[in-house]
């Protein structure tokens, strides 16, 4: 809660003139019964047509009064309401940039993403509804009894037993549905996990003739969502025939005693059509409220996942400011180290060691699921090692400052991703301060120069979300010019080359070797021919590390490479 109170504060003013407005609204709601009883009792009894009229006139000065009343405390909610999720939305966003991606694995990319929408959309909704309704309906409740008392004190006891009774049948259908309305949301996430995984796969899904499966898949989670809606509705539907039920028996108890009062002469007409008026607008104000009630559920349900990823601290600790680095001629080194992801049953990588030298070229290969991606998502810190150290220029890699870290490294992931602008804009990610020669020189090293200088644009060529307008191979290669652009100390090519073909893959690794002396690069490959003239090749297998050293020595001595090596050359 103190997420939404914390953003609540910048909206102090709508806060209180929202519901400051509606009670007044209320408040002359609460004279017209009043009205009614003088017309009746007065106007119709002494067949005085002026003062009917009169009445009627204030009857009518009161609704206008309390409709500018209403609008103006709507404009206030919706304001706030607004405000306030924009707010919690920004610090969601923000707090997800800071989190690793031990966090992210964990809590998952379709969860974070109803929570941001979905859920964050309900506790707009319940904060709009509850400054408009929640102070306004228990007013216009007990000021109706109050105003029932001042009538008829006798019958006034009917509204003190029925109120109650009302209250406990809402706050416990309140309690009742709101750890449902938790588990609608959890199904809600896994609705979206396929949706989003389909969308996404799509063409692998069209390629293996999987529509079926997928939608029979899809439509099971969505029956599981929908049982739990249905479940959760018949819950909270109880509410209204309960509430009608009680105000309507107050009602038949008002006319059965009050007649008996009118028959009596203590009570006129008016004065009992004032009561039922009065138990009328009780009845209105706590189905509002019954209503309201639901909401409110559903948004603190929501409230409380948003508030659990905004509970979750980051588990890597980075200095505030850099620390001095000690002149190394080592550029990375892994003295035992071991990884274990959270969750997993066994190590990813065990009991790894090696040493990288300023200015060589390292190359990683091994089987899929060997570790390779794991170990140089090591370097830039993506995970923090379980075991063993890791140094990086002679300095641990825990004593780096997190833009220090980053602006050292420059890593090209196994999946390009581009984002939506133009090519200009994603090579600039690296370096903002980039002059154009810098970038044609980032894209000439990259083997991307060609085809950008063929597109109409040059490099304000626009690029779709993802970068789907580009091929796989270009794509590739405009993420290997970023990181290029970024001039690293040290690069990671992680299986970046994947989708090109040989003769550029070619092309690619001859203009790698013209990079400045100092650059330490780190090629992760399938492929044999793309590392065999790399200065030392880490061979790993089931996370352990099998040989190390040339492309001749391993033919020699490692049996694993050996085999990856025929395989692809015999």
């Amino acid at each position: 809660m103190r997420y939404l109170l914390k953003n609540l504060k910048k909206y102090r003013k709508e806060s209180i003139l929202a519901p400051l407005f509606k009670m007044l609204e209320a408040l002359f709601d609460l004279f017209v019964p009043l009205v009614v009883q003088d017309i009746i009792n007065v106007g119709i009894r002494d067949h005085n047509t002026v003062y009917i009229l009169q009445r009627c006139g204030l009857m009518v000065g009161l609704a206008v009064v309390g409709l500018i009343c209403s609008i103006t405390a709507q404009y206030f909610s919706a304001r706030a309401a607004v405000g306030c999720a924009a707010g919690l939305r920004h610090d969601l966003f923000s707090h997800i940039q800071t989190l690793n991606f031990s966090e992210m694995d964990q809590i998952g990319t379709s969860t974070l993403i109803t929570r941001m929408t979905s859920d964050i959309n309900q506790v707009q909704n319940g904060l709009n509804m509850f400054l408009r309704l929640f102070l306004r309906s228990p007013f216009i409740v007990f000021g109706a009894m109050i105003m029932a008392f001042t009538i008829h004190p006798r019958l006034a006891l009917i509204f003190a037993v029925i109120i109650p009774v009302l209250f406990v049948i809402i706050f416990g259908i309140m309690k009742w549905t709101s750890p449902l309305y938790k588990k609608v949301q959890t199904k809600l996430d896994t609705v979206l996990g396929i949706t989003r995984e389909n969308l996404s796969g799509v063409r692998v899904v069209r390629a293996f003739n999987k529509e079926q499966s997928e939608t029979e898949r899809f439509q099971e989670s969505n029956e599981q969502l929908n049982r739990e809606q249905l479940h959760v509705g018949r819950i909270s539907g109880l509410m209204n025939p309960l509430t009608y039920a009680v105000v309507n028996l107050g009602i038949i108890a008002i006319l059965y005693m009050g007649g008996a009062a009118v028959n009596s002469g203590s009570l006129m007409d008016g004065s009992v059509i004032a009561l039922i008026n009065y138990a009328s607008q009780i009845l209105v104000e706590l189905i509002k409220l019954a209503n309201t009630v639901v909401l409110i559920s559903r948004a603190l349900a929501s409230l409380s996942r948003v508030e659990m990823v905004l509970d979750t601290k980051p588990s890597m600790i980075f200095p505030n400011s850099p620390s001095p680095t000690p002149a190394s001629e080592e550029a990375v080194r892994f003295d035992h180290v071991n990884l274990r992801y959270a969750g997993a049953g066994e190590d990813s990588l065990t009991d790894v060691s090696f040493c990288a030298m300023r200015g060589q070229t390292i190359g990683v290969i091994g089987g899929t699921g060997s570790g390779k991606t794991s170990l140089v998502s090591l370097i830039p810190r993506f995970y923090d090692a379980t075991g063993g150290k890791i140094t990086l220029e002679g300095k641990p890699i825990t004593a780096w400052a997190k833009e220090e870290l980053r602006g050292h490294v420059g890593v090209v992931p196994q999946r390009a991703q581009l984002f939506t602008g133009t090519i200009r804009s994603n090579l600039l990610w690296g370096n903002p301060d980039a002059s154009e020669e810098q970038l044609e020189k980032a894209l000439e090293t990259a083997q991307a120069l060609d085809f950008v200088r063929k597109k109409p644009l040059g490099l304000d060529e626009p690029v779709e979300q993802g970068g789907r307008n580009f091929s796989g191979g270009q794509k590739q290669r405009l993420t290997i010019a970023r990181a290029l652009v970024k001039e690293p100390e040290i690069l990671i090519l992680d299986d970046s080359a994947s989708a090109l073909d040989f003769a550029t893959d070619a092309a690619l690794r001859k203009a790698l070797r013209t990079l400045p002396e100092h650059i330490t690069v780190f090629i992760v490959s399938q492929r044999t021919s793309s590392l065999q003239h790399a200065d030392q090749i880490l061979v790993l297998e089931d996370g352990r590390l099998a040989g190390g050293g040339s492309h001749a020595a391993l033919l020699e001595s490692c049996q694993v490479y050996r085999e990856i090596y025929e395989s692809q050359f015999k």
